[in-house]
């Protein structure tokens, strides 16, 4: 017999953490590889001179091209910012895909355990782990974005491969990957398509915040009689010129946090939202009261 199916109502999480012992196991590596990468590339790769890629054009081997300092710390902010993907392929294939499709989530329903305590067991134990692990993720990626932006290729704190990385956004991203796993799972109740449309929700919605990620929040605009020119520590959103003259939109460093934090609630109302149809959507299909 399955681990789901001799579940109980107490012995429910420590099920959950069996289970789905791989997949926290993968996460957990995931978290303390990326950790140890980048102390490794701060710490290390950043004070050799063959690997900072912006002085040694013309005498490094094209390896060290390749792979230098900046180029790593540029696939290391791609790698946190798109974990959420990974999350959603879980959600909607491992964690509840595949037992429904299996038919073991019924029978643990049989074993004493209710559908909705069930799928919050189910949430509960990734939801900490992956909350943990992104905190995790930004601290160190903070510290080392921070540590030479000399030698970076990206500077810009608008970068969509930056943005994210420095705040409570990548923790958003992975939550709202879980919830939007988990609905399209109870939606769809196959493995394989479940896994598919969640990646592809998750991505689709993705992209469409870091598109309208600069009118998130009111930009400052400037005019004058000649071409705009901006620092460059700003989000310039629109620049142009009209019968008044030239004009440029953009967003000064200091709106970072309220870009930042706006994007984040909106992707946690989302995850709620997601989370609270997948609860209703349970108990509507199985009847359950709680």
């Amino acid at each position: 017999m399955s681990a789901p199916a001799t579940a109980t109502g107490r012995g429910l999480p420590r099920t959950v953490l069996r289970l789905h012992r791989p997949a926290l196991l993968t996460w957990t590596v995931f978290v303390a590889g990326m950790c140890g990468w980048l102390v490794w590339l701060t710490e290390v790769a950043a004070n050799d001179p063959d690997m900072q890629g912006l002085t040694c054009i013309d005498t490094c081997d094209r390896f060290y091209v390749l792979v230098d300092y900046p180029t790593q710390m540029n696939w290391a902010g791609i790698l946190i910012n798109y974990a959420f993907v990974g999350v959603a392929a879980f959600a909607g294939g491992a964690l509840i895909g595949r037992e429904l499709e299996s038919g073991t989530a019924r029978l643990a329903w049989t074993q004493g355990v209710t559908p909705v305590r069930w799928l919050a067991a189910k949430l509960a134990l990734p939801a900490a782990a992956l909350t943990m692990g992104a905190a995790a993720l930004v601290l160190v990626f903070r510290w080392a974005f921070a540590a030479h932006p000399d030698l970076l290729w990206t500077r810009d704190w608008s970068s969509a491969y930056v943005f994210p990385a420095r705040g409570p956004l990548t923790a958003a991203y992975a939550l709202c990957a879980l919830a939007v796993g988990t609905l399209t799972a109870l939606l769809l109740g196959r493995t394989l398509a479940a896994l598919g449309a969640a990646t592809g929700v998750m991505w689709l919605f993705n992209a469409v915040l870091t598109y309208y990620r600069p009118y998130l929040w009111p930009s400052l605009r400037r005019t004058g009689t000649r071409s705009i020119d901006l620092p460059d520590d700003v989000w310039e959103v629109t620049e142009g010129r009209t019968a008044h003259g030239y004009f440029a939109t953009y967003h000064p460093p200091s709106h970072y946090w309220p870009l930042h934090l706006t994007e984040t609630a909106i992707v946690l109302a989302v995850a709620a939202l997601a989370a609270l149809v997948s609860f209703r959507l349970l108990k509507h299909r199985t009847g359950s009261p709680a």
